[in-house]
């Protein structure tokens, strides 16, 4: 590989708190030799590549914490190749697959497969997560130990939630003494039973059955309250209320060690957006009321909120075009994840640094990858972007292999130029 020169560059680097017009330098090996202002156009070989970024914004590859694959199982729905082509389309080079695959990723032989097709099939890091039950049932346990010496960096249930307190005990008590990250989607089975959106006015007038707020609620404040006599490395995978926000600051100014993550659908989206039925933004969890949504925007500014997460969750356009109650759960995302994020910075609603922090170096830190930052040394991983490109979305022209985008037709302001992979060019918006 021949040496890359990416100069005259806006460079962002949340956790070595680089905010400047600079360069970066890859170097044969496809890692990371020199970023900063000290990179410039005057001191460059004549026998490298010379990539003249033009004052565009240079980050570190996003890692996102949320996504559904389908594979194995559910190839109709998406694979490792069109994952990897989406994903890197959006700028994301690293990313936590679920586990709620068929059969579910819950042993060794299961984990040795999705490396392989990961490897063999994607061009983006796979970080896979486990189960952290058989079969997602809720009630034994896997084996974390082995599953995490495997590789496995997280825990889940995906989209199910420990619903036992006394499994839920057991699983962080393993979890400390193993020192593994346990994931958790925060939903009372008993008070979302049947649910459709947010409980509330729109879901009276719609005639669908509600999820009130207090399911996510009720779930999170037991874990944390476990969280006090069983420690372990703990994350919200994603919370949508109001109400759920003033538990977590206080179990955060208390001294708990625990992260916490939302989805840019309930960042961007309210349930005003469901419109008279549109099955595309059944979510799980639902979109709540615009108050919900601002409170949300504003615990990422004060740091409440840890991660953004797209929570891309592929459905065939089949399972989405049904009536409300009959129609699958979740959207694509992961092609759609930044330009979606930056429309907050557009809007004055999230800081810059703090908004490329939830995306970048705070998942990297919770998950302790080596990614999600420009150090030296480290792989080249790089997403490019215009600040102020509008695009609009279209889902004929998103490379995930389902379309059930929750923003269709949406104009955003901000746009993905290219996304560099190990320092090879992976994405060229031009090409």
């Amino acid at each position: 590989m021949k040496e890359k020169y990416l100069i005259n560059a806006r460079i962002i680097d949340p956790k070595n708190q680089i905010d400047e017009i600079g360069g970066l330098i890859i170097d044969s090996k496809g890692l990371i030799k020199a970023v900063g202002k000290k990179v410039s156009n005057g001191n460059l070989p004549s026998s490298v590549e010379k990539i003249d970024l033009k004052k565009q914004v240079l980050i570190p590859g996003i890692v996102d914490m949320r996504v559904f694959v389908g594979e194995p199982g559910y190839e109709y729905k998406e694979n490792f190749r069109t994952l990897s082509d989406a994903a890197l389309s959006g700028g994301v080079t690293s990313v936590v697959s679920m586990p709620n695959t068929s059969p579910v990723i819950d042993n060794v032989s299961m984990v040795d497969f999705l490396k392989r097709r990961g490897r063999d099939k994607s061009k983006i890091n796979i970080f896979p997560s486990a189960s952290l039950t058989k079969n997602t049932e809720g009630k034994q346990m896997t084996e974390f130990g082995l599953l995490k010496r495997k590789g496995i960096v997280a825990f889940t249930d995906g989209i199910k939630t420990i619903q036992s307190p006394e499994v839920m005990a057991r699983i962080m008590c393993l979890a400390g003494e193993s020192n593994s990250l346990v994931m958790q989607h925060a939903e009372d089975n008993i008070l979302s039973k049947n649910g459709l959106i947010n409980e509330g006015e729109i879901s009276t007038r719609l005639g669908l059955k509600g999820i009130p707020y207090l399911a996510e609620k009720i779930i999170v404040e037991r874990d944390l309250s476990l969280l006090e006599e069983y420690f372990c490395r703990y994350h919200i995978s994603q919370i949508s209320s109001e109400k759920t926000i003033p538990i977590i600051e206080k179990a955060k100014e208390e001294g708990k060690v625990f992260s916490t993550g939302v989805s840019i659908n309930n960042l961007s989206l309210n349930e005003n957006d469901i419109g008279d039925f549109k099955t595309f933004l059944k979510l799980s969890p639902p979109l709540r009321t615009e108050s919900d949504r601002n409170a949300l925007v504003q615990a990422i500014n004060k740091g409440i909120i840890d991660v953004i997460v797209s929570d891309h969750k592929p459905e065939d356009e089949e399972s989405k075009r049904l009536t409300f109650a009959q129609a699958t759960t979740g959207a694509t995302g992961v092609e759609t994840l930044l330009s979606l994020a930056l429309e907050l910075f557009h809007n004055k609603s999230i800081k810059l640094d703090k908004l490329i922090a939830s995306i970048t170096s705070n998942p990297s830190k919770i998950l302790s990858i080596d990614k999600g930052s420009l150090n030296k040394g480290r792989d080249a991983d790089i997403c490019i972007f215009n600040l102020n490109q509008p695009w609009t979305v279209n889902k004929n022209k998103l490379k995930s292999k389902s379309k059930n985008t929750s923003i269709e037709d949406k104009t955003l302001q901000s746009q993905v130029l290219k996304t560099f992979l190990k320092g090879e060019l992976a994405y060229d918006a031009v090409k």
